[in-house]
């Protein structure tokens, strides 16, 4: 018996033949995801603060007294919640897991960032952090979050 006269079942005709009845075009695949999506949003957290912290290590002095490396650890992380949440585009609810803080806490820690950025200088060193923290977590075509 030829092939083109053995009986296909019916439902896998119409599957088939679906693309040609169809007037609506078929739906956009979804949009390719950043690889941070694949990590744990406590992995994405620890790894900005340490990219963070290795930043400042760099522009800074390593010689600091114990009041002065707490309050640095301090502008550490909320250097790094503002990255993660601007260049991440990460919520504040998940930043602040990824941090063990609250959400209140991430809030004021991107005020804080944000008034800081009238300076110059602390302007380019965020917006390098951030830049880092981007090509760290995305591809270059991705363009959101989730």
């Amino acid at each position: 018996m030829p092939l083109n006269q053995i009986p296909l079942p019916r439902h896998r005709l119409e599957t088939a033949l679906r693309p040609l009845i169809d007037d609506e075009p078929p739906a956009p695949p979804p949009p390719p995801r950043p690889p941070s999506v694949s990590l744990p949003i406590r992995t994405v957290c620890r790894i900005a603060q340490k990219i963070t912290a290795e930043m400042v290590m760099i522009t800074g002095s390593r010689m600091l007294e114990r009041r002065d490396r707490r309050r640095m650890l301090c502008h550490v992380r909320q250097i790094a919640m503002y990255a993660c949440h601007t260049a991440l585009q990460l919520t504040q609810q998940d930043i602040a897991g990824g941090f063990g803080r609250h959400r209140s806490t991430v809030a004021h820690a991107c005020m804080v960032v944000e008034q800081r950025r009238d300076d110059a200088a602390f302007d380019d060193f965020v917006s390098a952090i951030e830049r880092t923290v981007v090509s760290v977590f995305r591809f270059p075509e991705v363009s959101a979050h989730e």
